[in-house]
């Protein structure tokens, strides 16, 4: 199984992709470590800040040492040579909120896991042409469930993981996998900022608990 395969089936799996940013190392390792705990196996760091290469080097470092089977990517990468230089230093794979070419090319070329964001049917067959199978739809919010149902047949081959006004209820969670997506990609609506300005790990890993097993109600 190559990376790109791995990375699809682990998202799948698990059903849902975490996503944060934390400008402080200690807070992001902490939080790596409490949905870790909660049965997370990959997750997504975003490229959001001045410090996210640095503390994203020791996120890699941590999974290493202490949570081998975790695979970490890195999203809101924009271009290759961003995409590069976290490949560079353990990204196991790249997620973008727009579709950027460059990168989905070096992707399959490589056998990279990319999920590029994508708005419109025109995106979507740009990314498909060019070899991935796993889009992100964002802003899911502005989509919505019933943008998904309508394109899903046109489709059939690709993974759908809607990103942005996904909560973390059943209700919402539900909705999204009838319309056909594969997973939900869940980032302030689970690893919130006011959980993060608390250092509240205990509650962000039960949190996430509580999605993996709404997730698994669902399927």
């Amino acid at each position: 199984m190559n990376n790109a395969q791995l990375v699809t089936e682990t998202i799948k799996k698990q059903g849902i992709l975490p996503l944060y940013f934390n400008a402080d190392e200690t807070v992001s390792v902490e939080i790596l470590k409490a949905v870790y705990k909660a049965g997370i196996k990959a997750i997504e760091y975003t490229s959001r800040g001045e410090t996210a290469f640095v503390n994203f080097k020791k996120l890699i470092a941590v999974r290493n040492q202490e949570m081998p089977d975790l695979l970490i990517g890195i999203g809101t990468v924009k271009n290759l040579k961003q995409a590069a230089a976290y490949l560079n230093i353990g990204a196991d794979f790249l997620v973008s909120p727009g579709f950027v070419e460059e990168i989905a090319e070096y992707a399959v070329a490589n056998n990279i896991f990319y999920a590029p964001g994508c708005m419109t049917p025109t995106e979507i067959i740009a990314a498909e042409n060019i070899g991935l199978e796993f889009i992100k739809l964002f802003p899911g919010n502005i989509l919505g469930v019933e943008f998904m149902s309508t394109i899903k047949d046109v489709f059939p081959k690709l993974n759908f993981m809607p990103t942005g006004g996904v909560d973390a209820t059943k209700e919402s969670i539900e909705k999204w996998f009838k319309a056909g997506v594969c997973a939900v990609g869940m980032g302030s609506k689970l690893i919130s900022k006011t959980l993060m300005e608390e250092q509240n790990y205990s509650q962000i890993q039960s949190d996430s608990e509580a999605v993996l097993n709404i997730i698994k109600s669902i399927k």
